[in-house]
């Protein structure tokens, strides 16, 4: 998640979802039990609704009604009265100020928990070759581990925005601690998985975990700085994802290069761990005065529809027929499911995931871009991963240090596109990087078995940074346009969409892969005994096994060429896809950024008669 798209989310987070046009001069708390704000708005204070707590200031919220609703007392801060009738007990306040050391020391367990995050997302691509021997690993086939890959991006995109609503009600803390249990649990679960079974389950309890983390992190952030602080410490904490962007393959290598592929879940465990009596020690449970309402419906819709789908698209790559009833009946269903959830949600009063925004237009342009991008670069890496260490025969460590370009050119790509947006214009910056990346995924077409590893890595340098082009500010830039009030719901909607393209891109990508490895390798299985064309029809890895076992180097050199030849073909459709996110963006984002209008200033007459009355 950006952190322009998290302060936003954490801003819904902290006013309960309610829409908020302007936040009054804060105050220095004085004696008087009421004084007057800058724009003259009352605040009313009571002596016991600090709760031990300094209070340092006070802050009134104006909605589009004025109509006073009486006084509310905070779990953490003053007592504010402010209007409210449309968007009933509307309240916000200045957190507490927290030491500047103490400050520190929270960013430094958030950013650390972050971390986490960004490792566990990527240490598993350089794993999954390991996990497909059947000696050095599980021997997991290509479905499998699409499925260890899916699952924890499953979990992790249904449940994200449950969690910022059980937040709310239960305090961040409390949420977050949770998730980091779960998470090192499953962590540890995941590490000594006895099958492909196990780690499959693990890795969608890791995702729940991420899940609860990931909101809850962004929100005791937004609580604990305000002012100039929020933005550097926002600054420095979006500096942990190029961290774990860069570090995670690298990380993987090494330490598959030293012990048993569990070590790569194992190492979340002690880190987990310390997080853990950082938040008890350092945190305060800070939570929303307002409680966002639940959407168990729209939670279990969502994860039905998305695991059916998913189980259809990933079993027409096992059985490479689609007219299997257990192909097509699962994607069927999965679609109706999402339909109904659709559906649902349109008739919730306060949605989790507004489907309402997608019918805007740059809104949603913007997020099925997004979308097709995520689908082409997750497609992209699953092929990267078996191609590097699968067919070139690199070590882990070799292919983590191969893929550092890709980080690099994202975070320079992050860093360019603002300076390039604020001088041209969103589309003609992203439209461009978006066929660049689109380009760059269907240059896979032309590696090979004798690619230089130059010509690699400069592509993997160009595909990040085209790539890091577009997520960054167009991500920004669909949750800045919105109102205020719709600030949580669309960054609910543009994360789903972009874990939900992440899930279908790895289905998709992975069957392609599968069925056309096996059409590839059926002409040199002729002969071979009966167990071993079926093992060799499994996938590469399984061809290069077997074929050491019965001394037969030439059907290792076949699957390898029949590898290759997969991943040109999956390579081909997977930039199409990405051409086709180009085209989306080409369509519906505006020629030139509109200039923005100054702030409305509150209706200061209307809100003292209010006042008077």
């Amino acid at each position: 998640m950006s952190p322009e798209l998290g302060s936003q989310d954490a801003m819904r987070e902290l006013t309960g979802g309610h829409e908020i046009r302007s936040v009054a001069t804060l105050l220095k708390s004085g004696n008087p039990s009421t004084r007057k704000s800058a724009s003259g708005h009352k605040i009313v204070r009571s002596a016991n609704s600090t709760r031990g707590h300094k209070v340092r200031s006070f802050a009134t919220v104006l909605t589009r009604k004025s109509k006073l609703d009486g006084v509310a007392e905070f779990a953490y801060g003053p007592v504010v009265q402010v209007p409210a009738v449309r968007y009933p007990k509307v309240f916000m306040t200045a957190p507490p100020t927290l030491p500047k050391f103490r400050q520190q020391l929270i960013l430094s367990v958030l950013m650390l928990c972050s971390l986490l995050i960004w490792l566990d997302n990527t240490v598993l691509s350089t794993t999954l070759e390991t996990l497909a021997d059947p000696v050095r690993g599980l021997g997991a086939n290509p479905g499998q581990l699409q499925w260890a890959t899916g699952s924890y991006t499953l979990a992790f995109a249904t449940l994200m925005f449950t969690a910022g609503a059980l937040g709310d009600r239960f305090g961040h803390r409390t949420v977050f601690s949770s998730g980091l249990a779960i998470f090192a649990g499953s962590s540890l679960w995941a590490a000594y998985a006895s099958d492909a079974g196990q780690l499959i389950a693990a890795r969608a309890a890791m995702g729940v975990g991420s899940a609860l983390i990931t909101p809850a992190n962004l929100a005791i952030l937004m609580w604990t700085f305000t002012g100039p602080a929020r933005a550097a410490a926002i600054s420095i904490f979006s500096t942990s994802a190029g961290v774990g962007m860069a570090a995670g393959p690298v990380l993987a290598g090494f330490l598959l290069n030293h012990f048993w592929w569990g070590s790569v879940f194992l190492i979340n465990v002690p880190v987990a761990a310390l997080a853990l009596a950082g938040l008890a020690v350092l945190v305060p449970n800070f939570r929303s005065p307002t409680p966002r309402p639940l959407d168990p419906a729209g939670m279990l819709l969502s994860i039905g529809g998305l695991v059916a789908l998913a189980y259809g698209l990933i079993r027409a790559g096992q059985v490479a027929v689609w007219s299997r009833t257990d192909v097509w009946a699962p994607i069927v269903l999965g679609l109706v499911l999402l339909a109904v959830f659709v559906l649902v949600e349109l008739r919730v009063k306060v949605p989790s995931f507004d489907p309402r925004l997608l019918a805007q237009r740059a809104f949603g342009g913007g997020n099925a871009a997004l979308g097709l991008l995520l689908f082409a670069v997750a497609a992209i890496t699953f092929y990267n991963a078996f191609y590097l260490q699968g067919a070139l025969g690199f070590s882990p460590m070799k292919a983590g240090l191969t893929n550092i370009p890709t980080a690099l050119g994202a975070l320079a790509g992050a860093l360019i596109a603002p300076r390039l947006v604020r001088r041209l214009s969103l589309r003609l910056v992203t439209v461009p990087a978006m066929i660049f990346a689109a380009l760059t995924m269907g240059g896979y077409g032309f590696l090979g078995l004798q690619t230089p590893l130059v010509r690699i890595e400069i592509l993997l340098l160009i595909q990040g940074l085209s790539v890091g082009m577009v997520i960054g500010p167009v991500t920004a830039a669909l949750i800045s346009n919105l109102p205020l009030e719709q600030a949580g719901a669309g960054s609910a909607v543009t994360n789903t969409v972009r874990q939900t393209g992440s899930v279908i891109g790895i289905a998709v990508g992975g069957t392609i892969m599968s069925i056309m490895y096996r059409r590839a390798i059926e002409p040199s299985l002729e002969g071979a005994p009966g167990p071993v064309q079926d093992q060799a029809r499994v996938s590469a890895e399984q061809a290069r096994y077997v074929a050491t076992a019965i001394h037969r180097p030439a059907l290792a050199q076949a699957a390898d060429n029949a590898f290759i030849h997969a991943m040109h073909v999956g390579a081909g459709w997977i930039a199409v896809i990405a051409l086709l996110g180009a085209v989306v963006l080409l369509i519906t984002l505006p020629a030139a950024g509109k200039k923005k209008g100054p702030i409305p200033e509150p209706d200061h007459e209307e809100a003292r008669s209010s006042v008077r009355e």
